[in-house]
């Protein structure tokens, strides 16, 4: 049965360049988007520029721009990387937009008219030199759990801990290294310690889509537990603030002048944003597509960064303000270099576009984190020596050697012309295995056992072709009898089968190939 599926991936901040962990997320999906097309499915693949908060505001002030202008820029430096890549998103947006200021608000609405949005006087940190409330980026201090140094007023990078700006020790700004002062200011929250939602999420999380496949990874659902808890009674969510105080760039609340949804509001809504512009172009029934009832599949990837805002705000958003809830969600680790967290300090970083400048081919990177890619949440490692070596022994040592031994055969004693023992259908019997146990680990996101597979079959064909000594046949071939050329004939185009099978699995990774 053929499914129709709604694809995404994480929003990239609109304040700066892609980095090689875009890459590797966007590459991911950009394969199993391939598969499932190739298996018969309609898909539909989007993402957007996340294009509003603070760190936009702030930079584009230290530029001379507006945040409009700076947005732009950076959007105008995508198409370098997703082509230089070969990831081919259908549509792709800005939240800055008026499809994601629509569905933002009536998201909000929808939410307030079912109980779930309150107004509460908070304290509030405010820089009093900069002279404006802070966002939770831009304080650091102490975690309040573990105690490590300079974390954001938001989430532990070392623990994980989520928390309250105000609960840092020893917080600072980091516009101005003053120490900031509190303030009170009316904000808006999402009651997500509401019952309702707390055992909506205890039922999503540990639930399965129509494919019979757990929405989260075993090592998500583990994480989702350190904030949902074990059980409703003792659930340790708190409530959303999802407003901001002007100076904001962002979306303004719709009935509260000079306030503004909070950034990771309606960032996650520049998903539907950006299918609704698609579906417009398109001529598609964009509510059809994502019909709650419906059989469309929403499926998010994501990093393990952001775990915290896709497992547990944003199903409870969709399914409180009447929406479709999401289907799975896929995380994935990091990419280290060399075992070591990247860093531009260090000369660890990996520029995906100066790659590209060095003439590097974009499908070799596409095979190497392919091949270590897998469906756990697993920290990828980019070593360079591993790299060249497998790039090396998989794709000439044993791919291409398969054509470059067997056609030369074929072209020069048989006019390029393929022949069998058995025909075509004994040929098609043999690849049929193969087919199926690739196309399911794509499916799956075994990417690595995927490759590994068909670079198994690849030593096979050769294995075969070396054993059957064609080089021999070949000799004197000219005045053999039929039998003979039949014999050489038969073997190099087996050999020629195997290596169509093989590109035509492998143009999933490699798209140009």
């Amino acid at each position: 049965m053929t499914r129709t599926i709604f694809v995404t991936t994480a929003l990239p901040y609109a304040n700066g360049s892609f980095h090689i962990g875009h890459i590797m997320e966007y590459i991911q999906a950009d394969i199993w988007v391939r598969a499932m097309r190739m298996s018969g499915h309609t898909v539909h693949f989007v993402c957007a520029d996340d294009a509003h908060g603070a760190p936009i505001m702030l930079k584009a002030e230290k530029d001379g721009i507006t945040p409009e202008e700076l947005v732009a820029r950076i959007a105008s430096e995508r198409p370098a990387y997703l082509n230089g890549f070969h990831i081919k998103f259908d549509h792709w947006h800005s939240t800055h937009s008026p499809e994601n200021a629509e569905i933002s608000g009536s998201i909000y609405k929808a939410l307030k008219d079912n109980g779930l949005i309150s107004q509460r006087t908070i304290e509030q940190f405010y820089d009093p030199v900069k002279g404006m409330f802070l966002p939770d980026r831009y304080i650091k201090g102490e975690c309040p759990t573990c105690h490590a140094k300079d974390q954001y007023g938001d989430a532990c990078e070392v623990c994980s801990s989520v928390y309250q700006p105000t609960e840092l020790i020893n917080p600072y700004s980091t516009l101005s290294n003053a120490t900031p002062v509190l303030k009170t200011s009316e904000h808006f929250f999402f009651n997500l310690s509401d019952p309702r939602c707390v055992e909506f999420l205890h039922e999503w999380t540990h639930g399965t889509n129509r494919q019979g496949n757990k929405r989260l990874q075993s090592e998500v659902l583990a994480k989702t537990r350190e904030w949902l808890g074990d059980d409703v009674e003792n659930s340790k969510l708190n409530d959303w603030d999802i407003s901001r105080d002007a100076p904001y760039f962002g979306i303004e609340i719709p009935d509260a002048p000079g306030k503004y949804f909070y950034v990771w509001l309606d960032a996650p809504v520049g998903y539907l944003a950006s299918l609704k512009a698609y579906c417009d172009l398109n001529g598609l029934d964009f509510d059809a597509i994502l019909d709650p009832n419906g059989d469309t599949e929403q499926i998010h990837f994501i990093g393990k960064d952001i775990i915290y805002f896709h497992a547990l705000f944003w199903p409870a958003m969709l399914k409180f303000s009447g929406r479709k809830v999401p289907d799975q969600l896929n995380a994935h680790g990091f990419i280290t270099v060399s075992g070591e967290k990247m860093s531009k300090s260090r000369g660890t970083g990996i520029s995906p576009l100066r790659y590209l400048d060095l003439d590097m081919n974009a499908e070799w990177m596409r095979y190497y984190i392919a091949a270590k890619l897998n469906s756990k949440v697993e920290d990828v490692d980019f070593n360079p020596d591993d790299f060249i070596a497998r790039v090396n022994a998989d794709l000439i040592g044993k791919y291409i050697n398969i054509a470059s031994r067997a056609a030369n055969f074929i072209s020069k004693h048989f006019d390029g012309q393929l022949a069998y023992h058995g025909g075509e259908n004994e040929i098609r019997a043999e690849i049929e295995p193969l087919v199926k146990a690739v196309s399911a680990d794509f499916e799956a996101r075994e990417y690595g056992r995927a490759i590994r597979t068909m670079m198994t079959y690849a030593d096979t064909i050769n294995q075969a072709f070396d054993q059957a000594q064609p080089w021999v046949l070949a000799k004197g071939i000219s005045s053999a009898d039929d039998a003979q050329k039949a014999q050489l004939q038969a073997i190099c185009s087996r050999a020629i089968a195997g290596f169509k099978a093989l590109s035509v699995l492998l143009t999933l990774v490699l798209p140009v190939l």
